[in-house]
């Protein structure tokens, strides 16, 4: 496990930063970059409050992710990955992204019915929600499937200590 440590060090590094830089983005830039609608009706309001609401909870899904990386590694460098408290670190992480992908889907469905309709016929939007969507979507099946592989090292440990 020495040699995990050299990777593990600079992936923590990189983790705290990108944390807080979306606590920084969450606090302050995406209440900047929202815009301020025109016409301030109540459904308009609305919409504003719903947008910042979606983002933040977008952001914190995000954030679990890393905190749940996080312990992960620790785990990792006190060589305690194959056991069953790591399952739950891991299914924290896929249901934090199962969360911000259903949050994405809605995003884009209230995207394309309401906002793109009214506003513009610039397709970039509606590409780039898509985009983010199956990426969502690839990165919730890939951790479902390192839960399941994590899950058969797990027991395939248990058995070897137990012939051991």
């Amino acid at each position: 496990m020495t040699h995990l440590r050299h990777v593990v060090l600079p992936l923590r590094i990189l983790l705290a930063i990108v944390l807080a830089a979306l606590v920084i983005a969450q606090i302050w830039a995406v209440p900047a970059l929202v815009p301020d609608l025109a016409e301030p009706t109540l459904e308009r309001s609305f919409m504003r409050w719903a947008m910042l609401a979606v983002s933040a909870l977008g952001l914190a899904c995000i954030q679990i992710v890393i905190v749940c990386t996080w312990k992960l590694l620790t785990m990792v460098t006190h060589d305690r990955i194959f056991s069953a408290s790591a399952l739950r670190w891991v299914n924290a992480i896929v249901w934090a992204i199962a969360v911000g992908w259903v949050m994405l889907l809605g995003t884009l469905v209230c995207a394309y019915y309401f906002i793109i309709d009214e506003v513009s016929d610039d397709p970039v939007l509606p590409a780039l929600l898509l985009l983010l969507l199956l990426v969502g979507a690839v990165l919730g099946l890939l951790m479902v499937i390192m839960r399941a592989l994590l899950r058969q090292a797990t027991n395939l440990r248990s058995d070897m200590e137990a012939v051991i």
